[in-house]
């Protein structure tokens, strides 16, 4: 590991090449020659770029780093490589200046009945050791898809990964410190600052309910390693079920309010449609929002990509993923002619109802030509995914039926 007891982001910054006047610049990173990716909609090349303890990856912007997941990761296994999971940070100083395990502390303030700071080593031994293994999905995943364009980070389907994540229970360090009476939301502030005093700072809240359901949690690793720096080492706030926004990283500062946090990131940015569907007619606005919160179902074809070439007369088999927001996948139909009829996948290993779900499937093709390949699933409450892409001006939670075209010879 890059990253020891006692280790600083000075450190990691110095061993990478990025120190240089303090900022993280485009020529800080390891690119692979001229290597791109390009992504499914216009303007879509991206460099491929290596950060520390990263694979190379597809990149959107350097300061903050915001790097996707190239797709083909998600065929490997259904727990996605920590040096292929995707990082997304909203301030330029990203990820933060200094970080040292040593001296870290988080500390829990507001309506508390006894406030008090905790380091990594009484996390890991005063509290009961808690894992999950649960998708963290951007907000904006896939919305370079859209039609009509809109604003923000022109993603892929790339911003999103499935880890299995150690560490304590938010419930039971909030009742180490004893929630007050009248308390009614929690805030979470990162080590991630802005560059000037204008900029809002990153803190999410979360409902006080929430936040004691005994699922949301402050972890300290992920897929049995230490978080990696631009995942939040040491610590981060993990929500399942929940788009990424809420899973703050380099989280040091917890607060209980007795009120409704109305930060700008919760207050103005990251709001959807309140209407069924979280969505709008294309190129109109919404009349209400509401903040955004669970994922809607999604499925991919993960073994098979556009262009690719299968033989005529030979079995193919299929693999690919789905998850939803925590009510678990019932189904995963697929089609091999364009979404007119349907069989039902195979589904894998349940590790879980925030994980990835594996799916499989076999099928024939009896000519040359092209085929139309899709995926639909479906929940345990009969949720499914639209046929038609929904659209709203964020371009938030996209899950349409995706298709894979492929070249029968």
């Amino acid at each position: 590991m890059l990253f020891q007891r006692g280790s600083t982001r000075r450190r990691f910054l110095q061993d990478a090449g990025l120190l240089a006047g303090g900022l993280v610049t485009a020529a800080s990173v390891s690119a692979r020659g001229d290597e791109t990716v390009s992504l499914p909609f216009e303007n879509g090349v991206r460099p491929l770029v290596r950060y520390p303890q990263k694979r190379p990856l597809i990149r959107l912007t350097t300061r903050p780093p915001q790097l996707e997941t190239p797709f083909s990761a998600f065929n490997e296994g259904i727990l996605t490589p920590n040096d292929a999971f995707f990082v997304r940070y909203h301030l330029s100083e990203s990820p933060p200046m200094e970080v040292d395990a040593d001296m870290f502390r988080v500390t829990l303030s507001g309506r508390l009945n006894r406030p008090i700071s905790l380091g990594l080593a009484e996390l890991k031994s005063n509290f009961e050791p808690f894992e999950i293994v649960a998708v963290n999905q951007c907000s904006g995943n896939g919305r370079g898809l859209m039609k009509p364009r809109v604003g923000g980070g022109q993603m892929g389907n790339g911003a999103m990964g499935n880890a299995r994540w150690r560490g304590v229970r938010l419930r039971d360090v909030l009742n180490r410190a004893g929630v007050a009476a009248g308390a009614r939301q929690v805030t979470f502030n990162g080590l991630d600052q802005p560059a000037i005093e204008k900029t809002p700072d990153f803190v999410k809240a979360l409902d006080l309910d929430h936040a004691l359901d005994g699922e949301v949690m402050l972890a300290y690793a992920m897929n049995g390693e230490d978080l990696p720096m631009l995942n939040g080492y040491p610590l981060r706030l993990v929500v399942p079920g929940y788009f990424g926004t809420y899973w703050v990283k380099h989280v040091h500062e917890i607060t209980v309010v007795d009120d409704v946090f109305k930060g700008y990131w919760m207050a103005t940015a990251y709001r959807i449609p309140n209407t069924p569907g979280s969505c709008v007619e294309p190129g109109t606005s919404a009349k209400s929002t509401v903040p955004i919160n669970r994922f809607n179902i999604r499925s991919f074809i993960t073994s098979l990509e556009d262009g690719a070439r299968i033989k005529a007369g030979v079995e193919t088999r299929v693999r690919g993923i789905a998850f939803d927001g925590g009510l678990g996948i019932a189904e995963v139909l697929f089609a091999s002619d364009g979404g007119r009829s349907w069989r039902a996948a195979r589904l894998g290993e349940d590790l879980g109802k925030y994980s990835f779900r594996e799916w499989t499937i076999s099928f024939t093709a009896s000519e040359a030509g092209s085929m139309d390949l899709r995926c639909r699933a479906t929940n345990r409450i009969g949720e499914s995914q639209p046929l038609d892409p929904l659209w709203n001006p964020a371009g938030y939670m996209r899950n349409v039926v995706e298709s894979v075209k492929v070249i029968v010879v």
